[in-house]
C-alpha cells in the first residue's frame, strides 16, 4: 500500500504500513548497543592531590589497593594537566583544549569571555555521551564543578549539568569542595537533596563510595552485560581537610619529621621505583617569596606539633579513598569482570598552597582570595584535638604542599611541575598485558585531553560526529593507547600550550617554556623561562639565556596557539566579583516561608556579602522556641533563634563565636529585625531589634565590629525555622540538634543594602596590607 501524500509522521518509518495490522510489518529504531566484550571504564580522578602523594609514585600512605592496579596496570610519570580544578574537569570530559571548552579558569565567576564562558557550549560532546552512544550506562559521583555557581540553584539553566552532559544517574556536589561531614549541598541528579541533618558518623567519601557501589549493583540486577562507564571525581583531596578519627589515628605521629625529611625519603622512592632515573635532581624548597617554604628544624615545637597534626589529615584523607577505591575494585571483582576494565586513576593538579605559610583552622577566612584588612584573622587557635574532625576546616601549610608535589616546585595555580604534573595510572588486565620485562612505567608525555580519546580506542570505540544535531567541535585530545601498550612507542603528543591567571606555559620535544606571572606587570617575553624537562624535570635550570632562539621560538608558538584556542584576554581580574549585569538581580528582597528548602550558597550570599543587609522575622503570635534564621555552618555563619524564651543572636566568624542575648521576648512581639550595617575594612555592626508591628521595632542587644563572612562563606545557604546542615553553634546543636521553630513564625524577610565594597574599598585594603608588610 502506498501511504498518502497527506499522511503524517511516517516519514522515518522502515517497517510497512497498511490500513491493517495484518497488513503492516513493524520496525523497531536501532538502540545504542556496546560491541561484545566491550570494557567496563571507571575514571577516579581526585582534587588537588599531588605527584607523590600514593603509593606507586613514592609515598608512605597506605594505598593497597593503587599499589594493586600499578602492579599489573601502566604508570605515566610524565603526565600533565591543567594548573586548577574546573579547566582539567572540562579537558578530561570533552578532549577539548580548556579555554575552546570555555574553563579558562574555574566555574566561580562570569567574565563575559568565550574562552571564560564557564559552562559547556551546545556543540561540545562529552565522553559519556560518546559512550552512552554506544551502548554504555554512564554514572557520575562526587565533585562536578562545571556548571558556574550562579546555575546551581533552582529556575537557573542546567545545561552544564552532569545529566543534561551524557550522565544516566548523578549524586554528589556541583560545587568545587565541601565539608565531608556537613556538606552544605549535595545534588541527586537534577535536583537538590533535601536532607536537614546528616546522620551520626557520616562522611563524605563514603557516602560517595556507598553511591557508586549502589549504582553497579542496581544495573548489574537489571542488565548483566551492559558495560557501565563510572566518573568518580572525589571532593578529596581540596579543602577544608577532614577525616574520620580512626583514620587519622593510623598516621598519629608519622609526619614528626617534617617536610624536608618526607621530601627526601619519597625521592628516594621514586628513584628505586624507577620513577624518575638515576641522577635526577629535585627541587630545593621553594624560595620565591609568597610561594617560600621554611625549613622543617627552624621551625617552633608547638608549629612543628600543630603542621605534622594537619599531614596526619591529609594522609588519613588519601588513605580513605583508597579505601574507596578497593570498595569499587571488590564490588566489580565480585561480579568477575574486574579483568575486562578499564581503571584510570589520577589528580585534577598539584598539591596546593592554599593553606598559607602557616597552615590554617579557619578554611574559609584563608580562602578569601582579595586583599583583607590588616588585622584580618586567618588562622583562630582552636584545641590540636580537634584539627581535621568536623568541628573544624582546617588546611596544612605549603611546606607540605610542596612534599605532596615531590621532587617539584610551584603549587596547584602555576605553570610549574609541581602546579601540572600528577600522577596517572591505567589498569585493564585483559587488554593492557604488560610484556616481559615492562615496568609498567611510560615517560612519554601526556596532557589531560588525551584520555578521552585513549579511552575510546582502548575500548575499540567511535565518538558520535554530532551533538543535538550540531558538527561536533574537534577533539584536541590524541590517543596514547600505542604508549600504554608498548613501552618505546613515541608519544603522539609533542607539543601543548597552557594558561591559567596569566600564568602561560608552552611544552615542545622536552622543552617547556613557562612564566610566573606577578599580578600588574607586563605579559612580555622577559617572563619566560625555559627548561629542559627531559635532563631537568624539577624545573631548576633555567637556561632561557643559553637559548634564546627556543625562547622565541615557543613563545611565538604559545602566541599562535593561545588565539586558535580563545585564551585572550590575558588577566588576573577575572575572580569571583566579575559578573554578568543579571546577576544583580539575586540581590533583590526576598521572603522565606517555613519549610522552605536551604537556600543554595552563592544565592544565599548575593543577600549579604560585602553589603548591609536586614533580616526580619515575622510571628503571628506569642511562644515558641527555636532557631528562626540560620545562614552558615561551623566555618563561619550567624544564626538567630529563641531559647527558653529569650531572644539571641549567635555570630560564627570563621570560628570566632560571639553570642549576644537580647532578654526575654516580651508579649506581642511580632516583628524581630537583625540588622548588619557594613563598615569600612570589611565589618559588619550588628543590630537586634523587637517590636510589635505597630511603630519601629527597638533595639535590644548589639554586636559592633566583626569582620564580614566573605569569599566561600557563609558556606551553607539560609535555612528558616531550623538550623540546617553544619551548626552555627556547636553548643547549640549538641543541645537542641538543628532546633525547629516550634511557635508561630510567619516568613523571615531578607532586605539586602547596596555593595559596601567595590574596587576602591579593596584599592585601600590593600594599600594598608602592602604598608603593614613594610
Amino acid at each position: 500500500m502506498t501511504i498518502p501524500e497527506h499522511a503524517r509522521g511516517y516519514e522515518d518509518f522502515e517497517g510497512t504500513i497498511g490500513r491493517t495490522a495484518a497488513e503492516s510489518a513493524p520496525w523497531w529504531p536501532p538502540e545504542p548497543t556496546a560491541p561484545a566484550g566491550a570494557p567496563n571504564i571507571i575514571v577516579v580522578l581526585l582534587d588537588d592531590m599531588g605527584y607523590s602523594d600514593i603509593g606507586p609514585f613514592g609515598s608512605e600512605i597506605d594505598t593497597p589497593n593503587l599499589d594493586r592496579l600499578a602492579a599489573t596496570g601502566v604508570r605515566l610519570t610524565n603526565y600533565h594537566t591543567t594548573p586548577v580544578c574546573s579547566p582539567a574537569r572540562a579537558a578530561l570530559l570533552t578532549g577539548l583544549n580548556p579555554h575552546r571548552a570555555g574553563y579558562g579558569s574555574v566555574a566561580n565567576s562570569d567574565p563575559g569571555f568565550p574562552g571564560l564562558r564557564l559552562e559547556l557550549a551546545d556543540d561540545v560532546l562529552s565522553l559519556p555521551e560518546a559512550l552512552r552512544a554506544n551502548g554504555y550506562a554512564t554514572y557520575a559521583i562526587g565533585k562536578w564543578h562545571l556548571a558556574r555557581d550562579a546555575n546551581l540553584a533552582p529556575g537557573r539553566t542546567r545545561d552544564s549539568w552532569p545529566l543534561q552532559r551524557g550522565f544516566d544517574r548523578y549524586y554528589g556536589s556541583l560545587e568545587g569542595l565541601n565539608s565531608f561531614f556537613h556538606p552544605n549541598q549535595l545534588t541527586v541528579d537534577n535536583g537538590a537533596s533535601e536532607v536537614d541533618e546528616y546522620p551520626e558518623g557520616y562522611y563524605l567519601t563514603d557516602d560517595l563510595t556507598d553511591r557508586a557501589v549502589s549504582a553497579i549493583k542496581d544495573l548489574r540486577a537489571h542488565d548483566a552485560d551492559k558495560p557501565f562507564f563510572l566518573y568518580f571525581a572525589h571532593v578529596a583531596m581540596h579543602g577544608p581537610l577532614q577525616a574520620k578519627a580512626e583514620d587519622i589515628a593510623k598516621y598519629r605521629g608519622k609526619y614528626a619529621e617534617g617536610w624536608d625529611a618526607l621530601r627526601e625519603s619519597r625521592f628516594a622512592k621514586q628513584l628505586a621505583e624507577g620513577i624518575f632515573p638515576e641522577g635526577t635532581e629535585p627541587a630545593p624548597r621553594n624560595t620565591e617569596p609568597g610561594y617560600d617554604v621554611p625549613p622543617w628544624d627552624e621551625l617552633t615545637d608547638d608549629q612543628r606539633d600543630r603542621y605534622a597534626r594537619y599531614m596526619e589529615v591529609y594522609a588519613a584523607m588519601v588513605d580513605s579513598v583508597d579505601q574507596s577505591i578497593g570498595r569499587i575494585l571488590d564490588t566489580v571483582e565480585a561480579f568477575g569482570e574486574l579483568d575486562n576494565t578499564i581503571v584510570v586513576f589520577t589528580s585534577d593538579n598539584g598539591g596546593t598552597a592554599e593553606g598559607g605559610p602557616e597552615g590554617t583552622r579557619t578554611y574559609f577566612s584563608q580562602f578569601v582570595h582579595h586583599p583583607v584588612p590588616s588585622d584580618w584573622e586567618r588562622d583562630v587557635a582552636h584545641d590540636p584535638e580537634l584539627i581535621g574532625s568536623e568541628k573544624l576546616g582546617v588546611h596544612y601549610p605549603r611546606g607540605w604542599g610542596q612534599a605532596s608535589n615531590t621532587p617539584f616546585r610551584f603549587y596547584k595555580g602555576q605553570m610549574f611541575a609541581g602546579g601540572v604534573r600528577v600522577p596517572l595510572v591505567v589498569s585493564w588486565p585483559a587488554g593492557l598485558a604488560r610484556a616481559e620485562g615492562d615496568d609498567g612505567i611510560r615517560r612519554q608525555y601526556g596532557y589531560v585531553t588525551d584520555l578521552f580519546p585513549t579511552l575510546l580506542d582502548l575500548a575499540g570505540l567511535e565518538a558520535p560526529a554530532h551533538r543535538g544535531g550540531r558538527t561536533a567541535q574537534e577533539r584536541d585530545g590524541l590517543s596514547l593507547a600505542e604508549v600504554l601498550r608498548k613501552r618505546e612507542a613515541a608519544s603522539p603528543r609533542t607539543e601543548q600550550y597552557a594558561e591559567f591567571g596569566g600564568h602561560r606555559g608552552y611544552y615542545k620535544d622536552g622543552w617547556k617554556l613557562a612564566t610566573l606571572h606577578r599580578p600588574g606587570t607586563p605579559f612580555d617575553d622577559a617572563e619566560w623561562e625555559l627548561y629542559d624537562i627531559t635532563s631537568d624535570p624539577a624545573e631548576i635550570h633555567d637556561v632561557s639565556g643559553e637559548f634564546p632562539g627556543i625562547v622565541r621560538e615557543l613563545a611565538a608558538a604559545w602566541e599562535r596557539a593561545a588565539w586558535r584556542n580563545t585564551v585572550f584576554p590575558l588577566g588576573q581580574g577575572f575572580g569571583p566579583q566579575a559578573r554578568r549585569p543579571s546577576h544583580a538581580r539575586l540581590a533583590d528582597p526576598v521572603r522565606l516561608l517555613p519549610g522552605t528548602p536551604v537556600l543554595e550558597r552563592f544565592r544565599s550570599a548575593q543577600l549579604v556579602q560585602y553589603r548591609s543587609f536586614t533580616v526580619d522575622a515575622e510571628l503571628s503570635g506569642d511562644g515558641g522556641d527555636g532557631v528562626l534564621v540560620a545562614h552558615g555552618d561551623p566555618q563561619g555563619g550567624y544564626v538567630l533563634y529563641i531559647e527558653d524564651g529569650r531572644i539571641k543572636f549567635g555570630y560564627n566568624q570563621f570560628g570566632r563565636v560571639s553570642i549576644v542575648d537580647g532578654g526575654d521576648l516580651p508579649p506581642g512581639t511580632r516583628l524581630i529585625r537583625l540588622h548588619a550595617a557594613a563598615t569600612p575594612k570589611l565589618r559588619w555592626d550588628f543590630t537586634l531589634a523587637l517590636g510589635d508591628g505597630s511603630r519601629p521595632p527597638t533595639t535590644v542587644a548589639d554586636l559592633p565590629g566583626r569582620f564580614q563572612l566573605v569569599g566561600m562563606a557563609p558556606w551553607t545557604g539560609i535555612s528558616v525555622g531550623r538550623d540546617a546542615r553544619g551548626p552555627v553553634l556547636w553548643d547549640l546543636r549538641e543541645r537542641r540538634g538543628t532546633f525547629p521553630f516550634n511557635g508561630d513564625l510567619v516568613a523571615v524577610t531578607y532586605t539586602p543594602g547596596e555593595l559596601a565594597f567595590g574596587p576602591e574599598a579593596v584599592a585601600a585594603i590593600q594599600r594598608e596590607a602592602e604598608l603593614a608588610a613594610d
